[in-house]
């Protein structure tokens, strides 16, 4: 077994602060978790995603891991039906947001080592269950008792059962990207599942820790990264619309900048977010200041603030659904949907589901579903 205890933590943004009209968005606080995307994860602001099949909060040598693992995962189940890179990037994130703050070497080893807390049944962490100690601590650094560890955070008795070794050094490592990842493919394709079939995704992912906040968590990730790794199609758009998607796609990867951005391009932001993080040292965006920007290249001068934003052109009520959105189109979030005031966060609507999307503090300029972000609260078409 493994053991993931589940995390939580509060985004928060404010629609419209009088003494700091440049700043508009950041995820709502929520007290649950979105089947879309996880809106409780680690207790820090991070998270994001990228198109093209690149993850912006992934690290290219984590991400290569998932890669490699899913090419590999073959040779020792067979078959292996629907593993994905973004099955395994949805459990890394939860499990150690994908080893961020490590180093992560060229062979694929991470330093210093992840360790979860101590499972000795006292109930630090989360853990009620005493582990006796299987590796002696060799993996865990213990041995008074067990210890998730890597990336991937499995038991030592867990890694004992399916560890392999994936970057040809002979010795399977949890601490390492490309093993844990093999080892964590292994671990979900087992008992001959077709991991196509979203019941057997989810049975999989309860099987690594059984919770149904974790599930909700990983498939709103898996989500997430699966929407990623399409690029967007723009072949039938042109004019104006097409110079505002093309404006805003081109910004991806820029870092979100509370109070950032405006329509020359990203800029200073200011201080601070609800969850107190400043942008005044982060040259970016904010999601109205995205829209601004795009917007502006092709002639049409927006307010700064979502809320504001959602009074310009023909208003697309909420209750229409998102079918009826265009390419171009801004897409709304609420607190209260229904009442406008209450706006918190825009994107910019690129089709198939999707939008440019500056999330909230930590994450980069990206593509995301519609869905990425609660309450939805309708669209406006500008063009």
């Amino acid at each position: 077994m493994t053991r993931r205890r589940s995390r939580k933590a509060k985004w928060g943004c404010l629609t419209v602060m009088l003494l700091f009209t440049a700043v508009c968005c950041a995820a709502p606080i929520s007290g649950a978790i979105s089947a879309v995307v996880a809106l409780q994860s680690a207790a820090r602001d991070d998270g994001g995603i990228a198109e093209g099949g690149t993850a912006a909060d992934i690290p290219p040598r984590m991400l290569t891991a998932y890669k490699k693992a899913v090419q590999l995962v073959g040779r020792y189940v067979s078959p292996c039906r629907g593993m994905r890179w973004p099955i395994l990037a949805g459990i890394a994130k939860v499990e150690s947001n994908h080893s961020i703050g490590r180093t992560i070497a060229g062979n694929g080893d991470i330093r210093p080592r992840i360790y979860g807390v101590l499972l000795n049944g006292s109930g630090a962490g989360g853990n009620t269950t005493a582990f006796p100690d299987t590796d002696n601590g060799r993996w865990d650094g213990t041995a008074s008792g067990e210890r998730a560890v890597g990336p991937f955070q499995f038991l030592p008795s867990t890694w004992a059962e399916i560890g392999k070794d994936a970057n040809g050094d002979k010795t399977p490592d949890p601490h390492n990207a490309d093993d844990a990842a093999l080892g964590a493919a292994v671990y979900l394709c087992g008992n001959g599942r077709d991991l196509t079939q979203r019941s057997q995704l989810e049975a999989a992912i309860l099987q690594y820790n059984h919770s149904t906040e974790y599930l909700s968590n990983v498939l709103g990730w898996i989500d997430q990264y699966t929407a990623a790794a399409k690029a967007p199609d723009l072949k039938n758009v042109s004019g104006r619309v097409r110079a505002v998607l093309d404006a805003a796609l081109s910004q991806r990867g820029v870092p979100y900048s509370w109070g950032g951005g405006n329509a020359s391009g990203k800029s200073y932001g200011i201080c601070c977010s609800p969850s107190g993080k400043s942008g005044a040292d982060i040259k970016g965006f904010d999601c109205s200041g995205l829209t601004v920007y795009a917007y502006a290249k092709a002639g049409i001068s927006l307010p700064r603030t979502a809320a504001a934003q959602a009074s310009v052109g023909r208003r697309i009520p909420a209750g229409l659904g998102k079918s009826v959105l265009k390419p171009g189109d801004l897409v709304f979030y609420a607190y209260a949907p229904g009442r406008d005031s209450t706006i918190y966060h825009v994107g910019i609507y690129v089709g198939s589901g999707r939008m440019v999307n500056a999330a909230r503090p930590g994450t980069l300029v990206r593509l995301d579903a519609v869905d990425a972000m609660s309450g939805y609260a309708g669209g406006a078409r500008l063009l």
